[in-house]
């Protein structure tokens, strides 16, 4: 005679923790050699911003990329994108983290990759953005305390030259085009930038090419499986 299926207490809670955490019982169990990152809301960096903010901490990213490095039974890294952008710094250590990959990288602009996102969503071998995903380009800015001396202009003129110089290395578009997207007066959008939708993004060069996730995923067993393992 079967003898009933005893739950142990430690099923029970994950399966409570699984409810509550992910509104599921089940959770797939399929063990991917694709290391997944996600990069939402606000990245924050040197400023711990308020409780209520969606934000991604770039301290909690760089030992998951150390992981994808050292860890022999992953082969690719994808990037999914929603961020609005946020602490300067913070993205360019991100980005610049994530070109250094040796591993197959490609990203995916999912909903927004707006302001400093923009450099993260390019450090990949090969990026993608959803048809009806937006970027805002717009020149770098400070906010709160702003120190009112000649050094301060310095500075963030400094500053973004890194990011334009970064962007323009590692996608198609040209350093001309980038500023003129930074600084193109008629199409800011109620000041925040100039917004490229989708297509936009991509006619332009800064993202390869339209696509979803199974386009990302197909990238990535297709870099992992070229000679050498990554992009000729």
């Amino acid at each position: 005679m079967r003898q009933p299926h005893h739950t142990s207490s430690s099923e029970t809670e994950q399966k409570v923790e699984n409810i509550k955490e992910l509104g599921q019982i089940e959770v797939p169990s399929f063990k991917s050699d694709i290391h997944c990152i996600t990069i939402s809301g606000q990245v924050e960096g040197h400023m711990v911003l308020p409780p209520q903010n969606k934000t991604t901490k770039y301290e909690h990213i760089i030992p998951q990329l150390v992981a994808v490095e050292e860890n022999p039974q992953i082969k690719g890294l994808l990037v999914a994108l929603n961020t609005v952008g946020g602490d300067v710094e913070a993205g360019l250590a991100l980005a610049e983290m994530i070109a250094s990959l040796s591993k197959p990288t490609v990203s995916i602009v999912l909903g927004g990759g707006h302001s400093i996102g923009s450099t993260i969503a390019v450090c990949t071998n090969y990026s993608f953005i959803a048809p009806s995903a937006t970027m805002t380009i717009h020149p770098i800015r400070l906010t709160g305390l702003v120190i009112g001396v000649p050094q301060t202009y310095e500075y963030l003129d400094k500053m973004q030259d890194r990011v334009v110089r970064f962007v323009v290395e590692h996608s198609n578009i040209s350093e001309e085009k980038f500023r003129e997207l930074m600084f193109r007066m008629g199409d800011l959008a109620r000041d925040i930038g100039t917004v490229l939708v989708g297509k936009d993004a991509v006619d332009c060069g800064l993202i390869d090419q339209l696509g979803g996730i199974k386009d990302a995923l197909a990238k990535i067993h297709e870099l992992k499986n070229a000679p050498g393992g990554m992009v000729q």
